[in-house]
């Protein structure tokens, strides 16, 4: 199914436009839909296409794969012998230019584009001296594909063969919040937030909720048994770009566990101790499952070495994995299913409070932001914390000296007063503290946001500092 790719095809749909020939690189990390979006883009585009997905195959039988496509797409209906192969890739890429000719334009799709390039690592120059000689002169409009990333970025970098010929790339990324009411239309806010915790936007693991079911029986019956998807997953997504996965796995863990700071990320990981956990941290965020985090508070300048960065994950179900399944393999692998989900469902609302619920009101902001309606124009939308405070939800502007400051609350009553007045009385000075100057000179804003509303003294007191009160419902409509 796919949903809520309109950015994607459009800006496909232009490269399709223009009267060029294009090269365009398209990345992102497994289980994203990258497929599904670029088959139903050439589908729908009602022009001829080539789909070839590549492999950890030797070089010669992709090789013949590839040529068979090749010689399929230059004769629709046909089917290549089974032997035939062009003698090697560059004449195979010249054959292709050659299909590609005319007035109407061809979509060629190369899938898992690494792969095939660790197959044979010679094949970004053998393409590169095609495109020069060969394809840039035909109506091709060719796209690489792949799921690692670190492999598809450097395919783009200034001493890649393929250097300044491809467009991109265009980045693949998970689905907003928003999305899951195509998936649970019978969910309500509050149960389509807790799936958001746990499975973030990715398809593939939305495709395996059902709707019809409550929270807790979905869990247990996609999550903990053996052999559906997401008990290997995480094991795999690792191991598949990684020689010795178990340090990630280990460092994964700690962060989970809420270990933030490298130093402290290496001590709960267990590396040995003359191992620095930088390695491991740079790896992961490159593979786009951490990211490194800092308060929107530190100056621009002072932002490459500050020493209050933080890790996270990035991936909503890897958090989940690793804080709650696999602790607990020993008790899924005798069955204990109930047991687990009582574990899991009495910290699940604070799990939910600390990751995706602050993460949905920071996003609140960004579309406050991009609508105008925001008293300041945003320049960073994060987070405050410093030894003297920590703030949910934060958004600056260095150069008008302009904050927004807001909590973010999962509780199942409504918002005090004292949330309010903590917030102003209490936080805020101490957040002024640590800009520049003291802060002198800053304005500041407010935003509460509640699962369950704001009580009669909370609004009375937000109205005197025109704070602004966002209840679930609210966020739900307004992140749509």
């Amino acid at each position: 199914m796919l949903v809520d790719r309109e950015r994607e095809l459009d800006e496909l749909n232009a490269l399709l436009d223009t009267p060029m020939a294009r090269l365009v690189a398209v990345s992102g990390r497994r289980r994203l839909g990258k497929t599904t979006l670029l088959i139903h883009w050439a589908r729908t585009s009602q022009r001829p296409y080539l789909y070839w997905v590549g492999s950890h195959f030797p070089s010669n039988v992709l090789l013949s794969q590839f040529s068979q496509q090749v010689w399929q797409h230059g004769n629709p209906g046909k089917r290549a012998p089974r032997t035939f192969s062009y003698e090697s890739w560059p004449q195979a890429f010249e054959e292709l230019a050659a299909v590609c000719q005319g007035e109407q334009r061809h979509i060629v799709i190369l899938d898992e584009f690494p792969y095939a390039v660790a197959s044979e690592p010679g094949l970004p120059s053998a393409l590169q001296n095609a495109w020069d000689q060969h394809l840039k002169f035909s109506n091709v409009c060719l796209v690489l594909c792949g799921s690692h990333i670190g492999m598809m970025e450097r395919l783009l970098g200034a001493e890649a063969p393929l250097y300044g010929r491809m467009v991109g790339p265009l980045r693949i990324r998970p689905l907003p919040f928003s999305a899951t009411v195509a998936f649970f239309p019978r969910y309500n806010a509050e149960q389509r937030v807790a799936v958001y915790a746990i499975l973030g936007g990715v398809p593939a693991y939305l495709e395996q909720f059902s709707d019809a079911l409550p929270l807790g029986d979905n869990i247990k019956q996609a999550l903990f048994r053996e052999t559906g998807l997401f008990r290997a997953d995480p094991d795999y997504l690792i191991g598949e770009q990684v020689r010795d996965p178990r340090n990630y796995q280990a460092v994964l863990s700690a962060i989970a566990e809420g270990a933030r700071r490298p130093a402290d990320i290496a001590l709960a990981a267990n590396l040995p101790s003359r191992v620095s956990a930088d390695p491991y941290l740079v790896q992961l965020v490159e593979m786009d499952y951490l990211r490194r985090e800092l308060p929107v508070t530190v100056p621009p300048k002072q932002q490459p070495t500050s020493r209050l960065s933080r890790y996270v994950l990035a991936d909503n179900y890897l958090r989940f994995y690793f804080r709650f399944v696999r602790p607990n393999l020993s008790l899924l692998a005798q069955g204990l299913f109930d047991e687990v989900w009582e574990r899991i469902a009495g910290q699940l609302r604070a799990f939910i409070g600390m990751t995706a619920f602050e993460e949905l009101c920071r996003a609140w902001v960004l579309t406050q932001a991009r609508a105008g309606r925001l008293p300041f124009a945003v320049e960073q939308i994060g987070a405050h914390w410093d030894s003297e405070a920590q703030v949910d939800v934060a958004a600056i502007n260095w150069r008008e000296k302009a904050l927004l400051l807001g909590e973010a609350k999962w509780g199942v009553d409504a918002v005090g007063r004292e949330v309010v007045q903590e917030l102003i009385e209490e936080k805020t000075p101490k957040v002024r503290k640590s800009l520049p100057d003291a802060g002198a000179g800053w304005t500041f804003h407010y935003a509460f946001f509640a699962r369950s509303g704001f009580t009669d003294a909370a609004r009375t007191l937000a109205e005197q500092y025109s704070a602004r009160l966002v209840d679930l419902a609210m966020l739900d409509r307004d992140l749509r």
